[in-house]
C-alpha cells in the first residue's frame, strides 16, 4: 500500500514540474496589397507561459518559407519593458538571426517591469514587402533557451529547457490588388489584339 501512494505523489509531482512555454508572432494583416509598390506592416511576438507572472528574457530567430523573395527588410524593436537587448539584425530574404531580450528582477529591489505580465508583447518586426507571393514565418528556439519567466513574488525563474511550442505567422499573401490584376489582364488582351 505504501508502494502505491508514493508512485501516486511521484506521479503528480512529475506532472506539477512540466510547464508548458510559448511563442507566438502576429501579423497585423494576412493580406498586403503592393499595388501601389512596397508595403510595410508589423508582426508582435507574444510571450506566454503557466509559470510565473511575467516574461524574463529569452532568445529566438525567424526563418521564412514561400515565395521569401518578396521580403524587402526586416526591422526589429524590443518592447519597451525589455533594457537588455541583443538584435541579431535582418539575415535577408525573409530571415532574422538571433534577437535577445530581458529584464533585471529583483523582488523588492527591483520589480518586474510594467507591460511584460505573461501574455504581453516582446516586441515586434517592421517587414517590408513587395512583388507577389504568399510567405510565412516561422519563430525558431534561441540559445540557451527561448523564453524564461520570473514569478514577481517569490522571485523564482525557470525557463523552457528547450521544450517551447514556437508559433507561425501563418501565410501571409502579397499580392497586387484584384482591380490591378484585372487592369494587367485587360492590359494583355489590348497587347495581343494589336498583333492581329
Amino acid at each position: 500500500m505504501k508502494t502505491i501512494a508514493f508512485a501516486a505523489i511521484a506521479g503528480l509531482a512529475a506532472a506539477a514540474s512540466a510547464q508548458n512555454f510559448s511563442l507566438t508572432i502576429v501579423p497585423s494583416s494576412t493580406m498586403i496589397d503592393t499595388t501601389s509598390g512596397p508595403v510595410t506592416f508589423t508582426m508582435t511576438v507574444f510571450g506566454d507561459a503557466d509559470f510565473g507572472s511575467h516574461l524574463l528574457g529569452g532568445a529566438f530567430a525567424v526563418a521564412s518559407s514561400g515565395d521569401s523573395d518578396v521580403v524587402q527588410s526586416m526591422a526589429w524593436t524590443a518592447a519597451s519593458w525589455s533594457q537588455f537587448n541583443t538584435d541579431g539584425g535582418d539575415a535577408g530574404n525573409g530571415n532574422y538571426n538571433q534577437v535577445v531580450f530581458g529584464q533585471l528582477v529583483i523582488p523588492g529591489i527591483f520589480p518586474p517591469a510594467p507591460g511584460s505580465e505573461l501574455g504581453s508583447a516582446i516586441g515586434s518586426f517592421e517587414v517590408t514587402v513587395d512583388g507577389m507571393g504568399d510567405v510565412e514565418f516561422q519563430l525558431t528556439a534561441g540559445s540557451p533557451f527561448s523564453l524564461e519567466t520570473v514569478d514577481s513574488v517569490l522571485g523564482d525563474t525557470m525557463n523552457d529547457g528547450g521544450a517551447i511550442s514556437l508559433g507561425s505567422s501563418g501565410v501571409i499573401s502579397v499580392v497586387p490588388a484584384p482591380s490591378a490584376m484585372a487592369l494587367l489582364g485587360l492590359g494583355g488582351l489590348v497587347a495581343g489584339r494589336r498583333r492581329r
